[in-house]
């Protein structure tokens, strides 16, 4: 049984906050919080829910045997997930070779392609490829080639899904849980209706039949930052975006920043990600580049993010928003259009959701997600709703619990 909601929401924002510094500062001798038994139970679920276990089971110094039980067994459940997902790569290469098909592995592959992380260190829920909208049938092909079925299509992207195997319940990341593949033409993001997109500087200047790398330091930084903001603006920020990156942060020079403002509009929505790279990683983005991204931010979404934690932008913020992310409209019109998508889903957002309920495990047997739309806004308005994915943690947390010792 579930302890009271506040209890479980205040648990929620102090777990997150220390585990942020935790992992940022990365202190030997750090003193072990004094944390009840449930808040302790509760750091277990964010660990797992902001895919930072197996980060601090290295730098983490808190001596608290089930604690570090929790942190080494998720450690070693990515590390032989990684294998996995090493050897599934070096089959896409081959039989993207073979195809003449060019393949831009993204976000955690390339991280782990230029040794930010060591096997096990990073976990990688999917993978995800970016290829040219002229390439994807073919890219499809051979996925099914692979073993991979078409799950469901969303406006950002294909998920495919191995034919066999299941996903598997219970907290954190397991060895055995699918491989599944999220397939790109287009790098994008709705902030929160408009589209920003960045394709163009992500597709590798001279394409090479199998696997390429990004083309530069800055275009991976420009993909992890939108990726980002996109998370923020829809509250489902992670603390290992974050800590990616401060991680790339660091091999940067000012040429490699430059590549921001390379496109025509500028990169308004880096601000926000950055600033909380800031808040917790000091020292990790040079002034210079906080100096110019002041220059293009909104004024509204500038003095919001000044504010922003990361509690409050991730799943450990446990009540749902009625309106998440509406500091990130420019204009009056974006407002409107944002509210009235929010009363009236588009069929698009309607079928998203059919979707999720059917592919995501912490959806399912949720009545919420399947309540009628006009309920769930008279709900919002008189009460508050917690976050499924939130709970699905939490209780996957209490659920694998070992008494202290």
């Amino acid at each position: 049984m579930l302890p009271p909601l506040n209890i479980v929401k205040a648990g929620l924002r102090r777990t997150t906050e220390a585990l942020a510094v935790e992992l940022a500062l990365s202190r030997p001798g750090g003193a072990t919080p004094p944390w009840s038994e449930l808040e302790w139970q509760l750091a277990a679920a964010v660990a797992a829910a902001h895919g930072v276990s197996p980060l601090l089971s290295q730098c983490s110094t808190w001596q608290r045997p089930s604690w570090r039980r929790f942190l080494d067994s998720q450690r070693e459940h990515v590390e032989l997930r990684h294998r996995r997902i090493v050897t599934l790569l070096q089959r896409i290469d081959a039989a993207a070779r073979a195809a003449g098909l060019a393949v831009v592995p993204l976000k955690g592959s390339a991280l782990h392609a230029l040794g930010l992380y060591a096997p096990g260190e990073r976990p990688m829920a999917d993978i995800d490829l970016l290829v040219r909208e002229s390439d994807a049938a073919a890219t499809i092909a051979l996925l099914q080639e692979l073993g991979y079925v078409e799950s469901f299509v969303q406006w950002k992207h294909r998920v495919f899904k191995p034919a066999e195997g299941a996903p598997v319940p219970g907290l954190g990341e397991h060895r055995d849980t699918p491989v599944n593949i999220e397939l790109h033409t287009r790098i994008q993001e709705r902030l929160p209706v408009s589209t920003v997109d960045i394709t163009g500087r992500i597709h590798p200047r001279v394409p090479q039949a199998g696997l390429n790398d990004y083309p530069s330091t800055g275009a991976l930084m420009s993909h992890l930052l939108l990726h980002a903001a996109g998370n923020i603006c829809g509250r489902s920020l992670r603390l290992l975006h974050l800590h990616d990156i401060s991680l790339l942060a660091t091999r940067m020079v000012a040429a490699d920043w430059d590549v921001l403002w390379e496109a025509a509009e500028p990169p308004w929505w880096a601000l926000p990600p950055l600033r909380l790279v800031a808040r917790y990683y000091r020292n990790a983005v040079p002034d210079a580049v906080f100096a110019r991204l002041e220059r293009d931010c909104p004024r509204l979404l500038r003095t919001v993010s000044r504010r922003q934690t990361l509690t409050r932008v991730s799943c450990s913020e446990l009540w749902l928003h009625a309106l998440p992310g509406i500091e990130w409209s420019r204009s009056v019109g974006e407002v409107g259009r944002y509210v009235r998508n929010r009363v009236r889903p588009t069929e698009e957002a309607i079928r998203e959701r059919a979707d999720m309920v059917r592919t995501q495990l912490w959806l399912q047997d949720q009545s919420w997600v399947t309540t009628n739309h006009v309920r769930r806004i008279l709900t919002w308005l008189t009460r508050p709703v917690p976050r499924m994915d939130t709970l699905y943690a939490v209780r996957a947390a209490l659920d694998s619990a070992t008494p202290a010792p």
